[in-house]
């Protein structure tokens, strides 16, 4: 009887260590792959469980794809509780722990970081690139009159609404929620102090942006940025044309343009500030905080002209009269003609 008892014992003991060894195998084994950089399993908007197991195999993410599959139909991972989203794949983790982080969509956010991007085609492609969003849905966005408009936007200065940073956001936004939350940084920048600072200038937030993005392909040092914007303000206040070069750049859209002459300064592009008196439409770029403060600091002097500096150093010769301007100017010219420079 004693036998018959240990036997017994022994036929249960066996039987639970199979079950719990199978158990392990499926559930708790090491199952994802010995990554040497950052794995990522993306799951689109709608997905399916199908999607998931394509992406697993596709991107090679785990070592047996079918216990995978046991293991979600045993925790009730199917069609009915998928997540979209952007999941960091560590390496060496189980099963279990892969399908509850599934479930309970703990996805990893994407950081996203911008700064003077040109023009608005090109954002939309970056941020196509960065998040689950259609580029020319985005673009078609942006260029809506109605959709901007609620914002207080128009197509033309929409741009300045996006502040150059790094963002956090989760890969499976979309593009409204994106612009939202764009917004919501616009206005939390926009800070009670900047627009009094914009509106004893006389300009509004979104004119400020335009601005800055001139002053900004003007001079890329920062401590030269106010004696620039101080330039371009005194002429606004004047009723003088800007005369600036990167706008007849961004009216011709020729990025590659090292020397403004001739024909390009007729353009009648509205962009065009030697054809029109004022600030044009819109942005020529997406302004920078550096340059957006410095137009509202900017630097109270008399210098009415300006013109690069013929050492090539960047930085700029600055004249309150034209005769002084033309004899600057002069020596710029003929620097960019010894070096070849058309």
């Amino acid at each position: 009887m004693k036998k018959i008892i240990l036997t017994i014992v022994a036929i249960v003991l066996i039987g639970i260590l199979s079950v719990g060894g199978y158990f392990y195998l499926k559930l708790l084994k090491p199952n994802t792959g010995d990554f040497e950089q950052k794995a990522y399993l993306y799951i689109p908007t709608g997905g399916t469980f199908k999607n998931v197991i394509d992406s697993l195999e596709k991107n090679k993410l785990l070592k047996n794809i079918e216990s995978f599959k046991w293991s979600a139909n045993f925790m009730k991972y199917n069609d009915s509780n998928i997540r979209a989203g952007r999941y960091r794949i560590s390496k060496g983790i189980s099963n279990r722990v892969l399908v509850n982080m599934l479930k309970a969509g703990n996805q990893e956010p994407v950081r996203l970081t911008f700064n003077n991007i040109r023009i608005k085609s090109q954002f939309a492609g970056y941020v196509a690139r960065k998040l689950e969003i259609d580029s020319v849905k985005f673009l078609t966005m942006l260029n809506d009159e109605q959709f901007v408009g609620k914002f207080g936007f128009t197509p033309e200065t929409v741009f300045t609404v996006f502040i150059p940073n790094t963002y956090e956001l989760f890969w499976n936004t979309n593009q409204q929620k994106f612009f939202s939350r764009m917004y919501d940084e616009y206005q939390k920048f926009w800070t009670a102090e900047r627009k009094k600072k914009a509106e004893e200038l006389g300009l509004s937030p979104e004119k400020v942006s335009v601005l800055a993005s001139i002053v900004y392909w003007e001079t890329k040092k920062s401590d030269e940025m106010p004696v620039v914007a101080g330039v371009y303000l005194n002429r606004l206040k004047k009723g003088m044309k800007l005369e600036a070069d990167p706008t007849v750049i961004f009216a011709e859209g020729d990025f590659t343009i090292n020397r403004v002459r001739g024909r390009m300064m007729s353009n009648p592009s509205p962009y065009n500030t030697y054809m029109h008196t004022g600030l044009p439409p819109g942005p020529i770029s997406m302004p920078s905080v550096t340059a957006i403060d410095a137009v509202l600091n900017y630097q109270k002097h008399n210098y009415i002209y300006f013109c690069a500096k013929d050492d090539f150093s960047g930085r700029h010769a600055f004249a309150e009269t034209m005769e002084q301007h033309r004899i600057n100017a002069k020596k710029f010219q003929q620097a960019l003609d010894a070096r070849g420079i058309k």
